[in-house]
C-alpha cells in the first residue's frame, strides 16, 4: 500500500533594508546582522547603491559570516525601461544590467524590478511605451538568466505600464518568457485590486513585496498599520502553496512587521 506523505510548505519572511536608505552605505551594512530574518533584500539605489567592488565585498563577507540571504531591489529612482528615446533607454539598460551582475556576485536568489513608465509624449506615440517596455523586459529577464539570476517584474501603479489585473494578463499574454511577478501588496491596495492579483496570478507569484497603506497612496506602512486584509493575504498564499519569501517592505514597526507576519503565515 502506497502511502501519501502531505508536506507543508512554508513561506520564508524577510527584510528590505529600504527602511534606512536613508542612511549612508556602512550604517544599512551595520544593521543587516542584526535583522531577525536570514533573507535581506538589498536596494540598489541611493546611498546604497551597488556602485563599486568594495560594496559587494562588504556584504558579501557580511553573508558568509552571518548566514544571511540576499535578494536585490534594482535601481528605480529616474530609471524607466519604456523610454522613447533611444540613447537614454540604452543608458537605463546598461545601468540594470550593472545591477544584476552584482546581484549575481552577490549570490542573490531574486533580482526585482519596475516596469516602464508612460512618459509626456506617450499620447503621440500609441503603444510605443507598451512595446519598449515588452522589449526592455524580455531583454533584462535574459541577461539575468545567462548570469544566473532569477529576475522577476514587480506591481507598479499611476504612470506605470503594468499596475492592474488586466494590464499584467496582457503582459503575460504577449511576454513570451516564464518571467515571474514579484507582487506588492501595497501597490495592489493603491488601484484596489490586491486580491484580484492573488487570485489572478497565483501560478505567477515568485515573490512577495509585504507593506500596508490605507489605500490612497504607497505609505509603506507596518503590516497591520493600514487598510489590507492582511488574514485574506494569507489565505490566498496557503491556498496557492506559496513557499517563497515574503520580503517586509515597511518603513517603520520593522520587528513589529516580521512578527505579525510569522504568524499569519504559520
Amino acid at each position: 500500500m502506497v502511502q501519501l506523505v502531505c508536506i507543508m510548505v512554508k513561506p520564508e519572511v524577510g527584510l528590505s533594508m529600504l527602511y534606512c536608505l536613508g542612511e549612508p552605505f556602512g550604517k544599512m551594512a551595520e544593521q543587516i546582522p542584526k535583522a531577525k530574518t536570514t533573507y535581506i533584500e538589498l536596494v540598489d539605489d541611493g546611498l546604497h547603491a551597488l556602485d563599486n567592488k568594495k560594496k559587494v565585498t562588504v556584504l558579501n563577507n557580511i553573508r558568509q559570516c552571518y548566514d544571511k540571504k540576499y535578494t536585490v531591489h534594482a535601481p528605480f529612482v529616474g530609471i524607466n525601461v519604456a523610454l522613447p528615446s533611444s540613447p537614454l533607454l540604452n543608458a537605463t539598460l546598461r545601468r540594470l544590467k550593472k545591477s544584476i551582475v552584482n546581484a549575481s556576485a552577490l549570490d542573490c536568489e531574486r533580482w526585482v524590478f519596475h516596469p516602464g513608465l508612460k512618459t509626456a509624449t506617450s499620447m503621440f506615440y500609441p503603444g510605443m511605451d507598451w512595446a519598449r517596455n515588452l522589449d526592455s523586459v524580455r531583454l533584462l529577464f535574459r541577461f539575468a538568466r545567462d548570469h544566473g539570476v532569477d529576475a522577476c517584474v514587480e506591481n507598479i501603479m499611476e504612470a506605470f505600464v503594468l499596475k492592474n489585473v488586466e494590464e499584467f494578463r496582457r503582459f503575460y499574454d504577449e511576454i513570451g518568457e516564464d518571467i515571474g511577478l514579484a507582487l506588492d501588496t501595497g501597490h495592489a491596495n493603491v488601484v484596489g485590486e490586491l486580491e484580484g492579483f492573488l487570485t489572478e496570478f497565483s501560478d505567477k507569484i515568485v515573490h512577495v513585496h509585504a507593506q500596508d497603506n490605507r489605500g490612497k497612496s504607497d505609505e509603506h506602512l507596518g503590516i497591520g498599520y493600514g487598510n489590507i486584509d492582511w488574514d485574506m493575504v494569507a489565505k490566498h498564499l496557503k491556498r496557492a502553496s506559496f513557499g517563497k519569501v515574503v520580503i517586509v517592505e515597511s518603513v517603520e514597526h520593522i520587528d513589529e512587521s516580521i512578527d505579525s507576519l510569522e504568524r499569519l503565515l504559520l
